[in-house]
């Protein structure tokens, strides 16, 4: 019988004459005496080997060889492999029933798509990591690429958790308030909702219909008369006895009832009971119930198309147009629409759109808890391995399907025609985008479009609290994620000094860019070898943008906008200028007459300050981005200065932890009463010693306190 070669040892070929095995061998282990053969012979037949290689750039080549010898001892089972490239950069995370198998498609040095050719040129090493099923690979697989995000993954870009609705369970008088995050509170969960504003909307209208209190346990034992939200009938104060607690507790019933899906049941008991107080001639209490009526129709009618069949499910359905992706996302919960949302994956324009939904559904539900059904407009490769996987997480039943009738059709249908707006809407913006591009790089001289505009600004009071902020923009509008602040600490800044901030701000972000790019050339010359000379042996294919580093965003800007006239101008030349950064453009915007939006003046180096006509794309679009910059500076100052107000002397002693500092509170009262104690009177405060006594004493006393 033929022999199986184990991980970690070279592969034994059976001789061609040898009988064949009596009894077949598993899927697997044949694919892998398959492809062992397969290399065999190409190294027994020379030419055919070198062939093969002379076929593909030499980058291509390199590669392959360095994934050969790491095929040589990749696991025979389940596993997840890591592909590295020569700093160190995970290049791919992916995951195979058989890795050894999975492993042995890259080591074909031709026949790759352009991304799986240039992924290959990059591999410098590989990691891999058994697992006991392919159910553990995909679930390892898919935290390593959250964790990691390898460039030539399918990357979700969105990952924030959704909110839910609890109604609390550890009070006499239940809560109904937003959450997010872990379920660590006892109570009941209902969602999820796409967005905080469909919460904040259904909340809204809840309070409405079953008057539940929305406050704090803490605000609530500490009322003595019923709040503004009893005033306006968004509450049955059970705060101060205004409600009997089993009368409350009814509300709190009808109010579960109503987001589990007994929505029906709910109406018509309270229709029942309005018109019961109709003939008994209470019409205050009628025109209360009819107003709860007419708060469940508001939430019922804003949910959109409500399924008949369709209790519970995700539904998830893929566009793509222009190499772009959209997976538009709706939940269905208790025969109830909650919401849906749009996520644009990152994505190599290569794949196809069943490939990116595979990769995407898997990172998805990574942190979410999955419905008992998934509903999507493509039948996925790794759906039976995912279906296991979230139905062990669970604890019960989940089910994928793509269906092909009926209202679950419907539903796919609705979320394909969704995510096919929202790509175009997407792509509508972005074309809106790069005309402005174009605009500002004729306004301002440049020679192409900036793919990445940084703008600065500072913000301080008298000195005080002084920040300086970066926002960035490019092509897809505001790049929040490569916002960023920079708290000014140098001693060498006099308070007030906005040139000396500047300064600064530009010295700390373009002297750490530059150690950045110090080790990046090796990295890129290599992709680029890789990239043009693929380019010229395959003419198939879409072209695949260059990646600078993990995303095709670039590091270094095309164009800084500095928030300042003349002087901050000059103060930003003459810091790049030091740093030795010249191929970035600078341009200064100096607040018009009066400091009226549209008559501003404009910095360049190389000519003479200008002004744009009042009607230009380009001076609207400058302003947006100024605009944005003043706003994140002055939040950010805001922010630190509201820190600084609740901020005790205390937590400047070294040595005093928290517990000490709420015995002395306690004790004293205030930071300034314990300021003003005697040595003696600090001792005596239960759970402080002799040594922090006299460590908080020295501290006010050495400060002239």
């Amino acid at each position: 019988m033929t022999r199986v070669q184990k991980p970690g040892s070279s592969p034994s070929i059976a001789p061609s004459g040898a009988s064949s095995p009596t009894e077949p061998l598993p899927p697997a282990e044949a694919a892998i005496v398959e492809e062992a053969e397969i290399f065999a012979a190409a190294e027994a037949d020379p030419k055919l080997a070198l062939d093969e290689e002379e076929a593909a750039p030499a980058s291509v080549r390199r590669g392959a060889s360095v994934i050969r010898g790491f095929w040589r001892h990749a696991p025979v089972g389940p596993g997840v492999y890591r592909m590295i490239g020569a700093d160190g950069e995970v290049l791919y995370v992916g995951k195979a029933k058989s890795v050894r198998s999975r492993i042995a498609s890259y080591v074909r040095p031709v026949g790759h798509t352009n991304r799986i050719a240039r992924m290959i040129a990059l591999t410098a090493s590989m990691v891999f990591v058994s697992t006991e099923t392919e159910t553990e690979a995909l679930l390892l697989e898919t935290n390593y690429i959250k964790q990691m995000k390898p460039r030539f993954n399918v990357l979700m870009r969105d990952d924030k958790s959704f909110p839910y609705i609890l109604l609390s369970g550890d009070h006499a008088a239940a809560q109904i308030t937003k959450h997010r995050g872990a379920r660590n509170r006892k109570g009941d969960y209902f969602g999820p909702f796409a967005s905080v504003w469909a919460v904040n909307r259904t909340l809204n209208a809840l309070q409405r219909a079953f008057l539940l209190r929305s406050c704090s346990d803490s605000y609530y034992a500490n009322r003595t008369r019923p709040c503004l939200l009893y005033q306006i009938k968004r509450c049955s104060a059970p705060c101060t006895g205004e409600i009997s607690e089993a009368d409350y507790a009814l509300l709190v019933r009808e109010a579960r009832d109503f987001l589990s899906g007994k929505s029906r049941a709910v109406r018509d008991a309270l229709a029942q009971e309005m018109g019961a107080a109709a003939e008994l001639m209470e019409f205050e209490r009628a025109a209360r119930l009819r107003d709860r009526i007419a708060a469940l129709s508001a939430i019922q009618g804003a949910q959109g198309v409500n399924p008949r069949t369709v209790e519970e499910a995700d539904v998830f359905a893929i566009a793509e147009e222009a190499g772009q992706f959209c997976v538009e996302v709706f939940f269905f919960r208790t025969y109830q629409n909650w919401g849906n949302r749009a996520y644009f994956p990152r994505a190599d324009k290569s794949l196809a759109p069943v490939e990116v939904l595979d990769s995407f559904l898997a990172q998805f539900y990574a942190d979410k808890p999955p419905p008992r059904l998934i509903l999507l407009s493509h039948q996925i490769e790794n759906g039976g391995v995912l279906e296991q996987a979230l139905s062990d997480r669970s604890g019960r039943k989940v089910e994928i399907a793509a269906p092909q009738r009926g209202e679950k059709k419907e539903l796919v249908e609705q979320a394909g025609q969704n995510a096919r707006e929202a790509l175009s809407r997407k792509l509508s913006e972005t074309a809106s985008q790069e005309k402005l591009l174009a605009a500002l790089a004729e306004a301002f001289g440049l020679a192409e479009p900036p793919r990445r505009i940084e703008v600065y600004d500072n913000s301080h009071i008298m000195g005080a609290n002084a920040v300086g902020a970066m926002i960035v923009a490019g092509a897809s509008g505001f790049m929040k994620a490569h916002y960023r602040t920079f708290n000014i600490r140098s001693v060498d800044v006099a308070p007030g000094d906005d040139y000396g901030m500047m300064r600064e701000v530009l010295k700390r972000r373009f002297s750490r860019l530059l150690r950045e790019e110090a080790v990046v050339p090796a990295a890129s010359a290599i992709e680029r070898e890789a990239s043009v000379a693929h380019e010229a042996a395959e003419h198939t294919g879409p072209e695949i943008e260059d990646r600078d580093g993990r995303d095709d965003f670039p590091r270094k800007p095309d164009l800084i906008l500095i928030d300042g006239g003349q002087g901050q101008f000059d103060a930003a030349q003459t810091i790049l200028s030091e740093l030795g950064v010249v191929d970035v453009t600078i341009a200064g915007i100096a607040k018009g007459v009066d400091r009226n939006a549209g008559r501003e003046t404009f910095f360049v180096a190389g000519r003479e300050p200008f002004r744009l006509s009042p009607r230009d794309p380009a001076l609207y679009f400058v302003q947006r981005l100024r605009d944005e910059a003043h706003r994140f500076a002055i939040g950010t100052h805001r922010a630190r200065r509201k820190k600084d107000f609740t901020k005790s002397p205390l937590d400047e002693i070294a040595g005093v932890g928290p517990a000490r500092k709420r015995a002395l509170l306690h004790a004293f009262g205030t930071a300034k009463a314990i300021s003003r104690a005697a040595l003696a009177d600090l001792e005596k405060v239960s759970g402080v010693n002799a040594a922090t006594a006299r460590l908080v004493y020295d501290f006010f006393h050495e400060r002239g306190g």
